[in-house]
């Protein structure tokens, strides 16, 4: 029996602004994420009888692709130590799913962030908050978020620059249809066909950053908070049968949700 289950939460993107682009190519982000913790994944450790680090859990890709197994190399690469290795040696991470793949609720950057919490706390590693940040940042660009606790945030940049924002967050409802959307494919597609709307991104970005969630929900269209939902409707034609007044759309989809207050 394991020790300790940790909740690894789903999140929702109240907007999302695409406003830039970097260098290396990745795309600067203006968005609003709250915690979603009506859904969430379940983690723990069990001994493991053979040498090697393992996750096993329903996942759709090979462990080299997971991304709680690249967390982890991320850390032993980052942080090594004998504390880490005797520990991942001895155990593997058991996953139980309830947040649905490509969804947009950013399942796969919690776990891989709860992965982290959890390891630097049963193998002891004392690493602080910001090494563990680092750590995530490389891993994904949601995953400093789920790493800072925070139940609402201002995130910017590609993902590393967290900013609490204190409001009262309504309840919410969230509908995920049967329709795997893939967030490369989804950049790809903006990156091809709305890429000119970046500076006007920018703009309405300095507006969405200081309102609350309820307002924003309250006063703006599905299509002018998430620079996504086009682009995954034209990837994904099938999730126009899904796409309701009143509902918007989480990170590059499919999952919509709305307020339910």
């Amino acid at each position: 029996m394991p020790s300790k289950i940790y909740d690894a939460p789903a999140k929702l993107n109240i907007f999302l602004k695409l406003t830039g682009r970097r260098d290396d190519g990745y795309h600067l982000i203006a968005s609003r994420f709250v915690r979603y913790g009506a859904l969430s994944d379940k983690l723990w450790f069990e001994r493991a009888l053979a040498d090697g680090f393992d996750v096993t859990g329903d996942f759709n890709c090979p462990l080299e692709n997971n991304t709680i197994y690249r967390a982890y190399t991320i850390l032993s690469r980052l942080h090594p130590s004998k504390a880490l290795f005797a520990f991942a040696g001895a155990h593997k991470v058991v996953v139980y799913k309830s947040v649905p793949s490509g969804a947009g609720l950013g399942g796969a950057s919690s776990d891989s962030a709860t992965f982290l919490m959890m390891i630097n706390e049963e193998a002891d590693l004392k690493l602080s908050s910001e090494e563990l940040s680092i750590v995530g940042a490389q891993v994904g660009a949601d995953v400093p978020f789920f790493l800072s606790g925070y139940e609402s945030a201002n995130v910017s940049g590609a993902g590393e620059k967290i900013a609490p924002f204190d409001e009262p967050l309504p309840r919410f409802e969230v509908k995920t249809p049967p329709i795997l959307c893939e967030t490369t494919r989804v950049y790809q597609t903006f990156r091809r066909h709305f890429s000119d709307r970046m500076q006007s991104a920018a703009e309405a970005a300095d507006r969405l950053l200081k309102a609350n969630a309820k307002d924003i929900l309250r006063e703006y269209d599905p299509e002018e908070l998430n620079d996504l939902l086009e682009p995954a409707l034209k990837c994904y034609p099938e999730l126009r049968e899904y796409k309701e007044e009143g509902w918007f759309l989480s990170g590059s989809g499919g999952s919509f949700f709305r307020s339910a207050v």
